[in-house]
Order: C-alpha cells, then sequence, then structure tokens
C-alpha cells in the first residue's frame, strides 16, 4: 500500500484544502464528525444553509468533481473523490441533503438518461436548486429489492403509478425522485422493472414522515395514488429498469463508504474519555484500543483502494468492505462514548455533554447497518460476488 499522496493527489489536495479553508471552519475535538449520519439536520433552517453551501461549491466548482466538466463538474476520477471526502470531514459544514442527487442519482442520470434529461435536471441538482430522493424499497421488497410490486401501468405518453415506497430519506423535502416500478408482472423478478423520474409534487403523492428512534424523522413513506409520469421520464429501457437501479446502488455504497479518515473520530472519542477520566480505567482503555484497531483496519482498507485507483486498477474486496466497516466503526465509536459518559451518556439534546451529540450519533449509526444494503446483504455480496464462495442455502 502506498500511504503517502501521488504528485497528482497532493495537488489535488492542496488546492481543495486551500479552498475549504477560504470558506469554512476546521472542525475540533469537540465539533468532529463522529458517524456518518451525526449531527444531520433537516430543519427549514438547516436546510437554507445546506442550499446557500450547495450554490457556492457550484459556482466555485466544487458541487459534483467526478461529473464531466461539460455538465458542470471536473472530470476527477474515483482517488480524487476520496481525498476530497477526506478533506471535507476535516470542516464543519451544513447537512449534505444532496448527496442522494449528486453522489448516486446524477451519475445514473449521465450514464443512461437522454441528453433532455440531462439538460433538465443535473444543472439545477448541481446548484441545488432541486432536491433528490430515491424511490427504492417497499414494506415487502427491503434488502430483495427485486421483488418490489409497486406499478407503472403504461398509458399513452403517462406510466400510471400506483404503491408504496419506504425508509425514503429526504422524501418530504425533495422535488423529484428516481423510482423503480413493476411494469411487466409476468416477466422474471430482475426483468418488467422501469425506472422513472418521480415529480414529488404531484398529484397523488402522500408523503408521510417515520419518526425514529432518535426523535427525527428523515425518513418516509411514499405512497402513489395513480400519479401520471410521463413516458419522456423514463430512465434506460422500458422493463430494462433494473439495470439502472444497479448503477444507482453502486454509486450509493461507494458513498456510503467514502467517510473520510475513521482516526479523526477516535480521537474525538479519546479526548472525550480523557475529559470525563475514565481513560485511566483498564476496560475503558481496552475498548478504546478495539475502536482504535477497527478505525486504523478502515482508514487501512481505504488506503488499499486509493492504491489500487492510484495504480489504474479497479478495487477488489476492500471497495465492497468500505460500506460495512463504516457501520461497525461508527457503532463501536458511538457505544465506547455513551459507556464513557456514563448516565450522562444517556442525555441528548443540550441536557448531555458536549450537546448530548454521543447518544444521539449511537442511535443514529443503527441506520448505516439498513441503508444501503444490510449488512447481512453486504456480507453476501462480499462472499459470493466478490470471494466467489458458494451461495447462502435457503431455508426450506
Amino acid at each position: 500500500m502506498d500511504f503517502e499522496d501521488s504528485p497528482r493527489e497532493a495537488q489535488f489536495r492542496a488546492e481543495a484544502r486551500t479552498w475549504l479553508e477560504q470558506h469554512a471552519r476546521l472542525r475540533t475535538d469537540a465539533t468532529e464528525k463522529i458517524t456518518v449520519l451525526s449531527g444531520f439536520d433537516d430543519s427549514p433552517d438547516a436546510l437554507a444553509r445546506a442550499k446557500a453551501w450547495q450554490r457556492l461549491l457550484a459556482e466555485s466548482g466544487w458541487a459534483a468533481i467526478t461529473w464531466p466538466s461539460a455538465l458542470g463538474g471536473r472530470d476527477a476520477g474515483p482517488l480524487e473523490a476520496l481525498v476530497w471526502a477526506e478533506e471535507l470531514n476535516r470542516f464543519e459544514l451544513p447537512t449534505n441533503i444532496f448527496s442522494i442527487g449528486i453522489a448516486m442519482i446524477g451519475p445514473t442520470l449521465i450514464a443512461h438518461g437522454t441528453p433532455e434529461q440531462q439538460e433538465r435536471y443535473l444543472r439545477r441538482m448541481l446548484e441545488g436548486s432541486e432536491v433528490w430522493c430515491q424511490l427504492w424499497s417497499e414494506p415487502g421488497a427491503g434488502s430483495d429489492l427485486a421483488g418490489l410490486s409497486s406499478k407503472a401501468v403504461r398509458d399513452g405518453d403517462d406510466y400510471v403509478v400506483t404503491g408504496q415506497k419506504v425508509w425514503t430519506s429526504g422524501a418530504h423535502y425533495s422535488d423529484f425522485g428516481l423510482g423503480l416500478f413493476r411494469s411487466d408482472p409476468a416477466a422474471p423478478k430482475h426483468h418488467g422493472i422501469t425506472a422513472l423520474v418521480v415529480d414529488m409534487h404531484s398529484p397523488g403523492i402522500d408523503v408521510r414522515p417515520l419518526r425514529q428512534i432518535t426523535g427525527d424523522a428523515h425518513f418516509n413513506e411514499v405512497f402513489f395514488d395513480e400519479v401520471r409520469v410521463p413516458v419522456a421520464n423514463r430512465v434506460g429501457e422500458e422493463h430494462e429498469g433494473w439495470r439502472v437501479g444497479r448503477t444507482t446502488m453502486m454509486n450509493e455504497r461507494f458513498a456510503a463508504g467514502a467517510m473520510g479518515a475513521a482516526l479523526g473520530p477516535y480521537r474525538a472519542l479519546a479526548h472525550l474519555a480523557a475529559e470525563a477520566g475514565a481513560s485511566s480505567d483498564p476496560r475503558t482503555r481496552q475498548a478504546l484500543a478495539r475502536v482504535y484497531t477497527l478505525s486504523l483496519l478502515f482508514d487501512l482498507t481505504t488506503a488499499r483502494v486509493r492504491t489500487s485507483l492510484a495504480k489504474g486498477t479497479i478495487p477488489g474486496v476492500e471497495g465492497s468492505i468500505l460500506k460495512l466497516a463504516a457501520a461497525q466503526v461508527g457503532t463501536a465509536l458511538t457505544e465506547v462514548g455513551c459507556d464513557v459518559l456514563g448516565p450522562a451518556g444517556t442525555l441528548t439534546d443540550g441536557d448531555g455533554p458536549e450537546g448530548g451529540r454521543w447518544p444521539a450519533a449511537l442511535l443514529g449509526s443503527i441506520a448505516m447497518h439498513i441503508g444501503g444494503g444490510t449488512d447481512e446483504i453486504q456480507r453476501n455480496i462480499i462472499g459470493e460476488v466478490v470471494l466467489g464462495l458458494p451461495r447462502e442455502p435457503i431455508s426450506p
């Protein structure tokens, strides 16, 4: 593994860091982002700040660095994307409500969308004037997404969409969603699915927020009652939406794992333990050592990915592990943080130390074990697809 930046990486990192230092504030141990989802805020004020930040990113050419320059990006590759993620994590920034659109759906529209769709949606997505969600999971089709049953029936120049989606992040403030719908019930499971861009303000759409264990409601149920979606909004060929969905899922897993260095959050945990006077306890030291080890392993795995990318090769199993590892590190870190605080580790908001962010992050870390594919699904993918192991036996 190569732990040092190549000359190209070093130049890119210096450019990114210089720009960020001019426009954002560095994190401290007390403000370090301790999990991927910690500190997420979708209040009206937070949304306004996020949109203003997104406009600034777009105006400065930093909004979507991996997109083609002709579409507002920088023609950067995944290596630069990792460097950019590492630098972003060093700064205190507004909630990133645009990651679903820019990191997941935008690349899908670039790969499968028509020129008209790219012209209509990508620039507004980039500038933050339109927010996107992903209409994927259903009550009967979560990890087994291909079992979805929401229908899209062709009616002239429209599809008529009926059904329900669930766990849709940000649907309550989104303008558009990319959804997968069953368009041919007689087709084999992974066929007969069509991908559609849905205007979330269309008649017949009912968005109902779901209250989470954290007390927040970032996820939603979305109901479709004969919603008319123009055929012009179809992404890819009719009945071949699974190919479109796989592209989006690949983007999602990479984005979920690109959390930056894990040793930064560990340093915040070590600082917390020292401040609480718990670092002298042998059991606490052992727990800290375990979190440090997991964090270091995550960073080493990221280094392996970066080394592969720098050599022009596609990462192997380590690329698939990142999302799974991000979830494990986040939960282990916040569990120890709450243990260190003792009874105060149960207090959230302003009642707890550091604004109660450690128990809030622990509760929020559970979502990382589900979103983007559950831990169990990730292990199956790693074992069967990446390592070529036999498929998991199906119980009778």
